[in-house]
């Protein structure tokens, strides 16, 4: 079975860069990376569609739920310390405790 290719955004941003400058037909440019045509095509209307995004003011959703995530994973680490802290100071009282009421 064969393996589906991974392209790299920056490659499919040079083919697409260069379908929409029309120096060759989007088949010419295909063959010559070796890439099905309707590859092509599906890479360079995603990239139309989204080409709006660019221009935005402000943090992209992509931003945000990367910044969400990570006042997440910072907030599940000061909590693991939390209880860390607690654990060993339950540990530290139970040997006291447990000293005491050995003769």
């Amino acid at each position: 079975m064969k393996k589906r290719n991974q392209y790299s955004a920056e490659f499919k941003a040079k083919v697409v860069l260069e379908v929409l400058r029309e120096e060759a037909t989007v088949n010419e440019i295909a063959s010559k990376y070796g890439i099905h045509p309707v590859m092509v095509n599906r890479w360079k209307q995603e990239f139309v569609d989204r080409a709006s995004e660019v221009f935005k003011k402000g943090p992209s959703e992509a931003e945000k739920a990367l910044e969400k995530e990570q006042q997440h994973v910072a907030e599940l680490e000061r909590k693991v310390g939390q209880l860390t802290y607690e654990v060993d100071w339950l540990k530290k009282k139970s040997d006291e405790i447990l000293n005491r009421k050995r003769p």
